[in-house]
């Protein structure tokens, strides 16, 4: 229990060295975003030989060919989405959870989207041990988003789109709701979308990234 304890304090004195050095040292100036990235304990969400690294500004393999992003990103993304407490948000390629669990920090409820099965199964496991009961995942093709919940106030998208944003993801806006997502194939950028009240959608370019890409089939490997 004793080394449990020194472990849990060792790994809050990484967060907080994390939020100062990569997210306060850089354009991270959303005091909320900070102390929610402050309080997500991401150690739980990479694998056991990977802890060390954890709060390292670099994103780590989760198996199945896929990443847990990189802390600046989760919360550059995060920041630019503007979330509220009466928020509610999509989150396109669970991964290993971090995302929606930054998310549900901020948010009324995240609803979260992953397309291979164990991830999604490790994922739900993980987010429940944890405690955020406003988090829910399901296993599907997150380029349909998730009608039946819609609409969104914020989607937020850990896989590149090929052919640039999925309408389908557009129409789960709500009204003024705000949506980021990587785009492209060898050569990413990631666009903020908006939905300006009158339905006109609006785009920016926001930076060079690099992720995944999308997958548009259902798998188990």
């Amino acid at each position: 229990m004793k080394h449990e304890t020194r472990a849990e304090a060792l790994a809050a004195k990484l967060r907080r060295r994390m939020v100062q050095q990569h997210l306060q040292g850089r354009d991270i100036t959303d005091q909320r975003v900070l102390d929610a990235m402050g309080r997500v304990p991401r150690h739980k969400f990479v694998a056991s030989h990977l802890q060390d690294q954890a709060y390292e500004d670099c994103p780590l393999s989760i198996g199945h060919q896929q990443t847990i992003s990189q802390p600046y990103i989760v919360a550059l993304m995060t920041q630019l989405l503007r979330p509220e407490s009466n928020s509610r948000a999509l989150d396109i390629g669970t991964g290993s959870g971090y995302q929606a669990a930054v998310l549900a920090e901020l948010t009324k409820e995240v609803y979260s989207v992953e397309i291979i099965a164990p991830l999604a199964e490790s994922a739900q496991k993980r987010l429940q041990t944890l405690g955020y009961d406003n988090i829910t995942v399901r296993c599907g093709d997150g380029y349909h988003g998730w009608p039946e919940q819609a609409p969104f106030d914020l989607i937020v998208v850990a896989a590149a789109a090929p052919d640039g944003v999925p309408e389908s993801l557009i129409k789960q806006l709500t009204l003024g709701g705000r949506m980021l997502i990587p785009v492209g194939t060898s050569n990413q950028e990631l666009l903020f979308i908006e939905k300006q009240c009158d339905g006109h959608v609006k785009e920016a370019t926001i930076a060079p990234v690099r992720f995944v890409p999308m997958t548009r089939k259902a798998s188990n490997h």
